[in-house]
């Protein structure tokens, strides 16, 4: 995720980095601009000066119209997804920091705080990997004997949570703590599946393909004949017209795309590494205390 000052216009207009839209759609918008030019031509040279065709600006004024509605739509459910994955991550390092302070309180053996300081940010960053391409066992802290058994395990952060459980259940038969105390930590250990439950569901359900089909044609199709409505006017300026017209549009789309997967390693996707680090920082404090 990129951070920057909203309020450095300058910086902002002139910056040009990976995920910039211009820079992702310029062979596109070459393409748009020959072929406008092309139609521009038939028009003036074959169709000069049509009656029907000066009449296609209003038409196309409202079919604009109802193509910034759709834009506004799925520019607004890519921001609900993206937001709400950060809502969920932000209850993943509060969750962590909460668990992490009833162990500190409620557990005095040392050897214990540190089983749960290692599987604790074992499993937010098993969580961020899980939510990407997999999860990468160099990335965790573990033993050799333990690497061999987690590469037989499809769902990692699920594996973790059981084994958090399992030492949690050992404690309370052994009468490290009491079944209250079991019941308080319980809450924090069922809560670290909702949230990558939640995420999961982020990830796994895009907007509909008939949706993003529809979306991807109709524009298209609105670009690529735009031309034969601006020409009677702006002669073969429209050629730039539409060119403009497709970079809006298009780039909004391309947006749209990027953030309703937030959990990637885009410019624009969350920044769950730098998250995974905070928290095992709050880690070490609490439990290292």
């Amino acid at each position: 995720m990129i951070y920057y000052n909203p309020k450095s216009w300058l910086k902002l207009i002139l910056s040009f980095n990976k995920s910039d839209t211009f820079k992702i759609l310029w062979k596109g918008m070459v393409y748009i601009f020959l072929l406008s030019l092309l139609i521009a031509f038939v028009e003036l040279k074959f169709f000069p000066q049509t009656e029907a065709l000066e009449k296609l600006i209003a038409v196309y004024s409202l079919i604009g119209f109802v193509i910034s509605l759709l834009l506004v739509f799925r520019t607004n459910t890519a921001y609900d997804r993206w937001w709400e994955g950060r809502k969920k991550w932000g209850e993943m390092v509060n969750n962590t920091r909460n668990f992490a302070v009833k162990i500190r309180t409620l557990v005095e053996n040392e050897e214990e705080r540190k089983f749960y300081k290692k599987w604790i940010a074992n499993f937010t960053i098993a969580s961020k990997e899980h939510l990407r391409n997999g999860v990468r066992l160099e990335e965790l802290e573990l033993e050799p004997e333990e690497i061999v058994k987690f590469r037989e395990i499809e769902h990692i952060p699920l594996a973790i949570v059981s084994k958090l459980y399992e030492n949690t259940k050992k404690l309370k038969q052994k009468g490290a703590i009491s079944e209250q105390e079991f019941i308080i930590l319980d809450i924090n250990l069922n809560e670290f599946m909702n949230i990558v439950g939640a995420c999961e569901r982020i990830k796994s359900t895009p907007i509909p393909y008939s949706y993003s089909l529809f979306f991807k044609k109709f524009i298209f199709i609105y670009v690529t004949t735009l031309p034969i409505a601006f020409v009677t006017q702006f002669g073969y300026y429209s050629a730039l017209i539409s060119t403009f017209v497709f970079y809006i549009l298009v780039s909004l789309e391309v947006l749209a795309e990027e953030i309703e997967d937030p959990f990637g390693t885009d410019d624009n996707d969350l920044p769950t590494d730098q998250l995974c680090e905070k928290i095992k920082k709050n880690l070490n404090e609490v439990l290292d205390a």
